[in-house]
């Protein structure tokens, strides 16, 4: 009776409106966005690259890797995300990462909990993609760091951002790997704290945690530095990536695999 009651009071007063759609919401206690909203947010469909995640356009292409991976392959062993990168999803990450909705990292957690079931099942711990101290404290806070608290692992900051360029989010493709040279490296604390523990980061591994994956060069970037620094296997886990392939007929719903096969 009492959540009912409080829900009431919040809409008379404040009428808060979701952050996606911008309908009053009906249960604003519970949540920034309404249920509606959540019920539209596209899953990455099948079929999928075996290591990126990234959507296919055949069926017959299936548990194969994309061409952008046999061309170019990521440092990473693999790649899994909770949805598309379009729509809903962008506008709940918008108000998550931009309108400082944190309350927002724990369904986004959940979700990212759901599709990336296997690759979190015999990981060490989970690692966020850092931002620059300068852009941290204009923020407030890292939505990676939020959403890595959500996936039932310890949470290392082992990675930190050493250099501070302009946003991957408004760079074409082109330039953001010149943007993330040399960009990122160990922690000082981390890597002081790691010699008196015989190179805690040898033959783990990890998953990596960021909010969007788009071309994948920050993941990319990350992932060389942990491998540099002995870790055994990086995945990378996000709540939403940039697909490329063009909209899949509608299958039963499922979440990837995140094991590829051999």
């Amino acid at each position: 009776m009492i959540r009912p009651a409080l829900n009431n009071i919040v809409r008379l007063l404040l009428a808060p409106a979701c952050a996606a759609c911008g309908d009053e919401l009906a249960r604003p206690i519970e949540s920034p966005v309404c249920g509606a909203c959540w019920r539209q947010v596209a899953r990455v469909g099948a079929p999928w690259c075996a290591r990126c995640g990234d959507e296919l356009e055949r069926w017959a292409e299936a548990e194969r890797e994309c061409a952008r991976c046999r061309q170019h392959p990521p440092k990473f062993h693999l790649a899994r995300s909770a949805g598309r990168y379009d729509g809903t999803l962008r506008d709940v990450i918008h108000a998550f990462k931009y309108d400082k909705r944190r309350v927002l990292a724990e369904p986004l957690g959940r979700m990212m909990r759901e599709s990336g079931a296997d690759l979190l099942q015999d990981a060490d711990a989970a690692v966020p993609v850092p931002l620059h101290p300068i852009r941290a404290v204009r923020r407030g806070f890292n939505q990676a760091d939020d959403l890595a608290r959500q996936l039932g692992l310890p949470v290392w900051r082992v990675l930190r951002r050493r250099r501070h360029g302009p946003p991957q989010a408004g760079l074409p493709a082109s330039s953001r790997l010149r943007n993330l040279d040399a960009a990122f490296g160990v922690s000082v604390g981390w890597a002081l704290a790691a010699r008196a523990r015989h190179r805690a980061l040898e033959a783990r591994t990890v998953v990596l945690v960021d909010d969007v994956m788009t071309t994948g060069a920050t993941v990319d970037a990350c992932s060389a530095v942990l491998l540099a620094n002995g870790v055994r296997s990086v995945r990378v886990l996000t709540a939403a990536r940039a697909v490329t392939a063009r909209p899949i007929p509608p299958r039963p719903p499922q979440f990837p695999s995140a094991r590829p096969r051999r």
